[in-house]
């Protein structure tokens, strides 16, 4: 992401997990970072992933990106997304300070593994859920606090899904409008969208 960010490994279910950090001045907490589809080309340097990140060390957290299994540096294969939570459980096993606040945010199938990840534990301060796989994949359940922003037209997970999805519970979603999948000239709005609902 920049000049500053971190590289590094930890170890993971399926071997060594590639990580990216990205730490602010003053870190008031912790956000682990979940990416897209791994068989989509989905990796940690993607763009809605790095302006979350971006978004997070604005908010003085230590932003952790990773690359799930058999992506990057990252060992293993693809295991149609129960391996990838165990990889996202990995990460935050190594990058959680039980001192400072926790929390996890993921695009598109990461939101999906952020909130599977974040119904296995305890504590989670508050979710980040952009575009979120509804229609492949088992969202679990989410606090009615999580953060959840979609794009009017993301022709990946059509917005008619996620309000379906959100509606028993009920859950607020930011919606873009014009904003596609991966938020084309909308990443800047994005990340203000993100700072300003955390402080909400």
């Amino acid at each position: 992401m920049n000049a500053q960010t971190q590289r590094m490994q930890v170890a993971g279910p399926a071997g060594a997990i590639e990580c990216a950090i990205d730490t602010p001045a003053e870190v008031r907490g912790v956000a682990v970072l979940c990416h897209p589809h791994p068989q989509h080309g989905g990796t940690m340097d993607n763009k809605v992933v790095q302006t979350l990140a971006r978004a997070f060390v604005q908010l003085g957290y230590r932003a952790v990106r990773f690359n799930f299994r058999g992506i990057g540096a990252s060992q293993g294969a693809w295991d149609a997304g129960r391996g990838e939570i165990d990889d996202a459980l990995a990460v935050v096993a190594s990058a959680r300070d039980a001192a400072l606040p926790f929390a996890l945010g993921g695009f598109s199938f990461g939101a999906y593994v952020a909130s599977q990840t974040a119904a296995r534990l305890d504590g989670v301060e508050r979710l980040v859920l952009v575009a979120p796989a509804v229609t492949n994949f088992p969202m679990a359940p989410v606090p009615q606090d999580s953060v959840l922003i979609h794009g009017e037209a993301d022709d990946v997970v059509p917005l008619a899904d996620v309000l379906a999805w959100a509606r028993p519970t009920p859950l607020p979603i930011t919606v873009i409008p014009g904003a596609g999948h991966f938020f084309h000239g909308q990443l800047q709005l994005l990340k203000q969208l993100v700072v300003g609902a955390w402080h909400r």
